[in-house]
């Protein structure tokens, strides 16, 4: 006789676990028992029994099987083609890539070391946040907007209610897109614990009873994500100070927020927190989204003064205090107090505890993991996805790379290719980019030209009353081609995509100037912006050809 433990995955209650039981001990020469607390089957066979049995055993039942051998080393079943990979982390890199694994026929061990599944996205950024900001615009149009016999109203916000919605759909969405998952795929492992490499095939799991176990792969992948990068200011670690996550979860408003900081997810809760009634004052290091075509800052600035909001450029803390009821920030600019502290001052890999030189795996200054197109590290069967990497923080890409990456462990040749790429910054009007900014063009050695329009020129803006912003195209001068458009504008979420098609295919000026767009959309902007290459669009009748 023998005896052989097998962890199980994918059992929510002890019938569960007593269906798995009865498919082990259906087998001849088998005595098993399984416990739904520990997750564990524990059993003993004949010599001659074949552990690929028991685990097809129960993965028929719908269950992950890995067995666990004696020096409590993890092997996965290989009942399909012996493939595999273990993925560490839970979010859409992470998922994507074991979705497009097992559709390829491999098995795949995915591990967590938090309590809830399904990364950054889904639990604390995209999805509250943008529920967040939406319920926020709505607030402040009911007392901010242009349309007769349409009385103003100051709402009575009720934050509560509001959270308590969000975190639904958050639960909602989590369940739908992360968890239901991992029930209907047995060839899923989800194992839960803080991943560590041995070395660069082996990565050691300690789960929350301090228990350990090793687990060998084929191929791994590191999609762990970031977290928010905390500015080295003096007093900051001893304040209640906000990060995003708290943020979007306050159960209140405060009187006045300060936030630290001027990128995306700066500007898009200052504002959203303007528009539930709070006095709001941010703090930028250099200009808005210095990243970015200096346009698209200025008219920020002009959007978020005229809503309220007070703008501090070029202003950095040396140290702030808090009285227990009042934060008080030292700037070069004077002091500054609030009664809440908004930290967005971008986010941090989460690979500091991986212990990558075991691995022989490259990061850079920030510790983020060195991939190439292939989504491959510095060690040949390690890949990284995702917001721990050196490519752009955003779940897109995240996913797009988990899909290649899984392909390229499996034996593939796919490229991620982010040269059109569009983002949209969830302000309002939002912001959408994509391709080169006037500057890049140029410092690329690129001989190029470009309009901007005014949105006052688009007559969907005339229609909703609200003209904030402008269209902007860069081409090349001599081929016309189209490299770069940059959008403040409401619906540049939706435009931009539209400029990436233009941008993807290749297409000129002229090309775009004569597509036809629909007639009161937002997105006929960009027809318009075309045509200022060659005419006066405002001395152009309606829809003009």
């Amino acid at each position: 006789m023998k005896a052989i433990n097998i962890q199980i995955t994918g059992m929510s209650c002890d019938h569960c676990a007593q269906n798995a039981e009865d498919a082990l001990n259906a087998l001849d020469g088998v005595s098993a028992s399984v416990s739904f607390a520990k997750g564990m089957a524990t059993v003993e066979t004949q010599d001659h029994i074949d552990t690929s049995q028991l685990l097809k055993a129960i993965e028929a039942k719908g269950y992950g099987a890995t067995l666990v051998n004696s020096d409590d080393d993890m092997t996965t079943s290989d009942s399909s083609n012996g493939m595999h990979v273990a993925i560490v982390g839970t979010g859409s890199g992470a998922f994507a890539a074991a979705l497009k694994a097992v559709e390829q026929g491999a098995t795949v061990s995915i591990i967590e070391g938090a309590d809830i599944i399904g990364g950054t996205c889904v639990n604390v950024g995209c999805v509250p946040s943008k529920i967040f900001i939406r319920g926020a615009h709505i607030a402040h149009l009911q007392g901010h907007h242009n349309f007769n016999g349409l009385p103003l109203n100051t709402p009575n916000i009720d934050r509560r209610a509001m959270v308590d919605q969000q975190q639904e759909w958050v639960e909602k969405l989590r369940y739908a897109k992360y968890e239901n998952i991992l029930k209907s795929n047995p060839s899923i492992n989800l194992l839960r614990g803080m991943a560590r490499f041995k070395d660069a095939s082996t990565l050691v799991v300690r789960k929350s009873d301090d228990n350990e176990t090793e687990i060998h792969a084929d191929r791994i992948l590191l999609a762990v994500g970031a977290h928010a990068a905390i500015p080295d200011i003096e007093g900051l670690k001893d304040t209640p100070y906000w990060t995003s996550t708290e943020a979007l979860i306050t159960e209140s408003v405060p009187e006045h927020l300060i936030v630290l900081g001027a990128s995306v997810v700066a500007l898009e809760l200052a504002q959203a927190f303007r528009h539930l009634g709070a006095e709001v004052t941010i703090l930028a290091r250099s200009t808005l989204l210095s990243k970015e075509d200096s346009d698209i800052g200025q008219g920020l600035v002009q959007v978020f003064e005229d809503e309220g909001i007070k703008i501090m450029l070029s202003t950095l803390a040396d140290s702030v205090t808090h009285d227990g009821q009042v934060f008080s920030l030292k700037t070069n600019h004077g002091k500054v107090k609030g009664d809440q502290l908004l930290i967005a001052t971008g986010r941090m890999p989460n690979t500091a505890a991986l212990d990558l030189d075991k691995a022989g795996v490259k990061t850079d200054m920030r510790g983020s993991i060195i991939i190439d197109d292939h989504l491959r590290s510095s060690t040949e069967n390690i890949y990284a996805a995702g917001d721990c990497t050196n490519q752009p923080q955003y779940v897109y890409v995240a996913a797009a790379a988990g899909t290649r990456a899984a392909i390229n462990m499996m034996g593939g040749d796919a490229t991620l290719d982010l040269s059109v790429m569009p983002a949209v910054v969830f302000t309002n009007p939002q912001v959408g980019t994509v391709g080169l900014t006037e500057l890049q063009a140029k410092n690329q050695g690129l001989d190029v030209d470009s309009r901007k329009l005014d949105v006052e020129n688009v007559p969907r803006a005339l229609a909703n009353m609200d003209t904030r912003g402008f269209i902007k195209l860069v081409a090349e001068k001599e081929s016309g081609r189209i490299v770069g458009c940059q959008v403040l504008a409401n619906e540049a979420g939706e435009i931009i995509q539209t400029a990436a098609l233009a941008i993807s295919n290749r297409m000129t000026i002229q090309e775009l100037a004569n597509q036809l767009f629909p007639y009161l959309t937002m997105v006929e902007g960009l027809k318009l912006t075309a045509q200022t290459f060659s005419k006066d669009v405002k001395q152009l009748s309606c829809c003009a050809g």
